[in-house]
């Protein structure tokens, strides 16, 4: 099994089918962050594709890999897959299926995740319990945190969240 770098999909074209409008000039651009939502905090690299947050939200890597893997949840592999970058062993696919570990995503990270989305969360609540009616982008960015949230406790397994 193996991670096909060169498959990785350009930075610059990445961002933007992940609808992030990207401003400015040179190597760094400024858009908005997906993670916390707060608009021209976020700071991507066209060269390699590392991203990084400036409102402090914690959201930042090295290319977009570690991208995909935050915004969608996924483990490296599920990842590298779904970005056309992953390649199996042909010999190890005769083989029969491997042992999977239990969890694809490090507790960590997916504690993090959780932080982060239980922010989102926290803020839209607030503004439906204000009377505010949420933007179209804003219930899509609902709509991402829930499926993440179900992805995690699908991953680790926990009962009464299916």
């Amino acid at each position: 099994m193996t991670l096909l770098r060169e498959r990785l999909p350009e930075p610059q074209e990445y961002f933007a089918s992940q609808g992030l409008a990207l401003a400015g000039r040179g190597a760094w651009r400024t858009t908005r962050c997906a993670f916390h939502g707060g608009s021209d905090s976020m700071r991507v690299n066209l060269r390699s594709g590392g991203f990084c947050c400036m409102a402090g939200c914690g959201a930042r890597g090295g290319d977009v890999l570690a991208y995909h893997m935050a915004a969608q949840g996924l483990s490296f592999v599920e990842a590298a897959r779904a970005l056309g970058a992953w390649q199996d062993d042909p010999a190890s696919a005769q083989q029969g299926p491997q042992r999977r570990r239990p969890c694809g995503l490090p507790a960590r990270e997916a504690l993090s995740l959780l932080r982060d989305d239980a922010l989102v969360v926290a803020v839209a609540a607030g503004n439906l319990a204000r009377g505010l009616v949420l933007r179209e982008a804003d219930r899509q960015r609902l709509l991402e945190v829930a499926a993440r949230i179900q992805r995690i406790a699908d991953q680790v397994g926990v009962d009464g969240m299916r």
